[in-house]
């Protein structure tokens, strides 16, 4: 079984020491959780994995022929590749020859001429020859489910979501030994996430993930690891095993440290009494005594961030649209959208990538006009709009007088005052790295930097686009807090459904072509309906193509060499399966109650009777020309 391990891993990132002499083994079939506040060193100690930067003492050991797939927050591929240059530009045979296949399909499309003819030809012969078809099928079913096809797409012209989209595309498709995962669930809708999620299930390598999606984390996860204060904490099981897991461990250390202290206080006693004899004894003694001293540190727990700002009052009516109408670069996003925001209201907005859910918030905080209809503000409205992108955080300016631009102090819930220094420890941001520059933050240290910001201005309005994107999970569990007691409404755009189901009361749901509706109830419940709608429409789609995949081998006159030859052995082939199957559904009914043994046979089963379904409708397809 191929192993990865990381022997004493130290890094510093500047003065602050990231990991201190961490080490931890991964094995195949393993799902991990890399989980911490933003600014721990997560996205460092991932790409140091992928061989990205130097470590300060250390080592990582594996197999020689252990393969590795990286993908990083940021997707950085030159803007003049297609997207086929970057899913197939692995260099394994395998890879080459699918590559060559998508090419030749492309000009095949171009131009049917005799010389694309004669290409195609050549790189269906290198794919028989490689046996790349399973590959070749195993990618375009990634790239379908990821919603990529345009292959001929500069990768300079795709948005950022798309670009991630397709970095993570080009990492599955390598199939590497160890899948490395750095917010994968960004930039994907519900569908896409589903479908990943039962990807990672049951992918055959190794996977370590970067996440703040905590169902995601709880439903693919078996590991997880947490840094914090520069050391790795290890847990088995999914998210929720983690938290009772840290529950357990913090009250471990706690009964450990009071033990300590009592012993401490014990050998204090006898060191003042002052003993007239100093036996050999005693000098042992007095030695246990100072190195219990130097060993006495209280038990290190992850601080909680703790903001209860004051709101600017508002009236009852706060934002309406009526008969609302957007269009953007000659494509209708919504249109008759009528939408009443009152004070108090808890909305999610999600659904279909680049249907106009951004616009719409947009739209609410008068930056992008209406085509036509109303937009009307209450006159005491107070918006603080949390954006995914373009954040104006100067680089070479201080945190502390990033903050101190709003103000000196801000009033509490209570209306007693916090002056910003005390605001951005609560914020987990300790005193002394107060005067850091901007440009010196890791990316979720940024944006916790920003809500702060936004948050001390008081609003009575919070937009919310993607917050689930950058911040960490404390930071997410403090917002959530903050919101469920915040005097104002809140509208909020995301697929995170844990998050959605937590802030969010109703739903306006984007489906795409002009498509919006409202949903009353939580996020998950939706999140069940849309999968099974898909479900039905995958469903029909299938029987479309059916039928006109019978249509055109009608029109085919006779198989090609390779279809014949393997016409002349799918009914051994076929005969094969159904022993197979017989075989196992017998070894089942002999196996009584050895669970494991049966799961293992249940799997065998499974993949028995899929193969036996391919083989029937390729015996199906191929007996048409006979």
């Amino acid at each position: 079984m191929k192993e990865f391990s990381a022997e004493s891993i130290t890094k510093f990132y500047g003065d602050k020491q990231l990991f201190d002499h961490i080490s931890f083994k991964i094995k195949e079939k393993e799902r991990i959780g890399l989980i911490g506040i933003n600014g721990t060193g997560k996205s460092t100690l991932m790409a140091l994995m992928a061989g990205k930067g130097q470590m300060d003492a250390g080592a990582f050991h594996f197999p020689q022929d252990y393969t590795i797939g990286y993908l990083s927050q940021e997707t950085l591929f030159p803007d003049d590749w297609t997207v086929l240059d970057v899913v197939f530009q692995g260099d394994t045979p395998i890879m080459r020859a699918v590559r060559c296949y998508e090419q030749a399909l492309i000009q095949l499309e171009l131009d049917g001429g005799l010389e694309a003819q004669h290409q195609y030809e050549k790189a269906e012969s290198l794919m028989n020859q490689e046996d790349a078809w399973m590959a070749e099928t195993n990618a375009k079913t990634i790239l379908t489910q990821l919603g990529i096809s345009n292959m001929s797409q500069p990768f300079g012209e795709l948005s950022g979501g798309q670009q991630k989209r397709v970095g993570l595309a080009q990492v599955l498709i390598q199939s590497p030994d160890l899948l490395l995962l750095d917010e994968p669930t960004n930039h994907l809708d519900y569908g896409a996430i589903k479908w990943l999620e039962n990807y990672l299930i049951g992918y055959p390598g190794a996977v370590m993930l970067i996440t703040h999606d905590r169902y995601f984390l709880d439903q693919v996860t078996n590991r997880i690891f947490e840094l914090s204060h520069g050391q790795l904490y290890e847990y088995k099981g999914n998210y929720q095993s983690y938290l009772a897991g840290k529950a357990e461990r913090l009250e471990q250390e706690k009964v450990k440290y009071h033990k300590q202290k009592q012993l401490y206080k014990q050998e204090l006693a006898w060191m003042r009494a002052g003993v007239q004899a100093r036996t050999t004894k005693q000098e042992a003694r007095k030695q246990r005594f100072y190195n219990l001293k130097d060993s006495m540190t209280a038990p290190k727990e992850d601080e909680t961030i703790d903001l209860e700002l004051a709101t600017t009052r508002i009236g009852k009516k706060v934002l309406e649209l009526k008969d609302a109408k957007v269009t953007f670069d000659k494509q209708v996003l919504f249109s008759h959208l009528n939408l009443l925001i009152q004070n108090n209201e808890r909305l999610g907005i999600t659904g279909e990538n680049g249907a106009g859910k951004t616009t719409l918030l947009n739209v609410l905080a008068g930056i992008q006009p209406l085509t036509s209809g109303i937009l009307e503000v209450g006159e005491t409205v107070k918006i603080a709009y949390y954006k995914q992108t373009n954040i104006d955080m100067d680089p070479n300016k201080r945190m502390i007088q990033y903050l101190q631009e709003i103000a000196e102090t801000s009033k509490q819930s209570d209306q007693t005052s916090i002056s910003v220094t005390e605001m951005l420890e609560r914020f987990l941001f300790p005193r002394s790295t107060h005067g850091t520059l901007i440009g010196k933050l890791s990316g979720g240290e940024k944006r916790r930097l920003y809500l702060l910001q936004l948050l001390m201005q008081q609003p009575n309005v919070l937009l919310l686009d993607e917050p689930t994107n950058d911040l960490d999970i404390d930071t997410l569990t403090m917002l959530e807090d903050y919101i469920e007691h915040f005097n104002g409404a809140v509208i909020t755009v995301s697929h995170d459904r844990y998050f959605l189901d937590k802030v969010a009361k109703r739903l306006l749901l984007f489906e795409g072509n002009e498509q919006l509706r409202l949903f009353y109830g939580l996020s998950s419940e939706y999140f069940e309906e849309y999968l099974q709608n898909k479900k039905k429409s995958h469903q029909q789609s299938k029987e479309i193509v059916k039928t006109i995949e019978k249509k055109v081998k009608t029109e085919k006159k006779k198989m090609t060499y390779n279809e014949q030859k393997e016409w002349e052995t799918i009914e051994d082939d076929i005969e094969n399966l159904e022993q197979k199957i017989a075989f196992l559904e017998e070894e089942m009914q002999n196996q009584g109650s050895d669970f494991v043994v049966l799961a293992d046979l249940q799997k065998d089963l499974e993949e028995a009777n899929q193969a036996l379904e391919k083989k029937m409708e390729r015996w199906e397809y191929l007996s048409s020309f006979n």
